[in-house]
């Protein structure tokens, strides 16, 4: 057990600002329509130079690298050049773990390279920003339809294939090829349930995945962020050839749904975020099993790590699997800072111990 820590913000600052940035956290999370999106979208792609300032998990014990079931592998704080630079709340990495491809929730794509110091993230590389396309072909402007949340890949890699993008506001998962300059127009919709019409405009479908392997290869997980059934506990889909069937969570702690992220395996890994003014920010991360994927199912899963903002992570939105040379398990999240100077964009990466791996089966064919 590890002795109790004083409270920390979400961002370096005087101790009489905690306040204030507790305040902003809050109106950010709760209104992000507050949050200083660039007004203009891009209309072609940019390079950016990005500062890179490693962090540690926890700055009270820096040497420490347990944090539950995880082994902490590294992050950094990043400071873009471009004020097209944050809201980062969907990420996909190659299969080597070094190209990095994110969605912004102002309607922007980023690509870039991971440059690792032996293990450990060093810097973020080789950065690109540039506009998500519309049906007509022209960058995604307003905020009703350029709010992307969700990123999946579908086909090829970080560099060229097609991903499952979801958006909240306007309701709605795309089909996007992409190539190295270019990020769609969409070629199809996914079509969703009814019930999704349930959900309000700002807590949408926070989270699409991808399943990897098993019976249900090829299948798309998606979760809102707060579609509650009769007992509170949080709705999804499993959609697929012959259409959606829900999927339920059962909500533990007041958490929200933020990402998902399928893994080796044909389970997933959620990524979770709980707000209250009277205590900060918490983030969670659970592992759903294959076994447990199973139309009209409540499922609960394994809780792998949970952490206050004591610990060193600010609003947590993207979530990303992929293994190591070693055989390893990495996990790689990244926050969303609102485009706001009280938040960080963030990444940092997790292990999953060697006796707690999880096996990729068989490779086949794709759907």
């Amino acid at each position: 057990m590890h002795r109790p820590r004083r409270k920390r913000l979400l961002v370096p600052a005087l101790a009489g600002l905690a306040a204030i940035s507790i305040f902003g956290l809050g109106a950010l999370l709760v209104a992000p329509a507050l949050a200083d999106k660039p007004a203009d979208a891009l209309t072609a792609p940019i390079t950016t130079p990005v500062t890179a300032i490693p962090i540690t998990f926890d700055r009270d014990e820096p040497e420490r690298t347990a944090f539950g079931k995880l082994v902490f592998r590294g992050g950094l704080n990043l400071f873009g050049k471009s004020r097209h630079f944050g809201g980062f709340s969907g990420i996909a990495l190659d299969a080597s773990g070094t190209t990095l491809l994110a969605v912004s929730d102002a309607g922007t794509w980023m690509r870039a390279k991971l440059d690792y110091d032996g293990r450990k993230l060093k810097a973020l590389q080789n950065v690109v920003l540039g506009p998500i396309l519309g049906h007509d072909g022209k960058p995604l402007k307003t905020d009703a339809e350029r709010d992307s949340e969700g990123l999946a890949l579908a086909t090829g890699d970080t560099r060229q294939g097609a991903a499952f993008v979801s958006f909240e506001r306007e309701q709605r998962i795309m089909r996007y090829p992409f190539t190295a300059t270019r990020f769609g127009p969409p070629d199809r919709a996914v079509p969703l349930p009814k019930e999704s019409k349930r959900m309000s405009a700002n807590r949408g479908i926070e989270a699409v995945a991808l399943i990897r392997a098993g019976r249900l290869k090829g299948t798309i997980v998606a979760f809102s962020e707060r579609l509650t059934d009769r007992a509170g506990n949080l709705k999804g889909w499993l959609i697929g050839g012959r259409g959606a069937d829900t999927i339920t969570l059962r909500r533990l702690g007041g958490f929200d749904i933020t990402d998902a992220a399928g893994l080796p395996d044909g389970g997933i890994v959620l990524l979770e975020r709980r707000f209250r003014y009277s205590e900060g920010v918490k983030m969670r991360i659970r592992r759903i099993a294959a076994t447990e994927l199973k139309p009209g199912a409540l499922i609960e899963g394994e809780t792998l790590l949970e952490a206050h903002d004591n610990l060193n992570i600010d609003n947590m939105e993207a979530i990303t699997a992929t293994r190591s040379a070693a055989g390893e398990t990495i996990l790689t999240l990244m926050s969303d800072d609102n485009f706001s100077p009280l938040q960080r964009s963030l990444i940092m990466q997790f292990a999953l111990p060697a006796d707690k791996r999880v096996a990729a089966e068989p490779r086949r064919s794709a759907n």
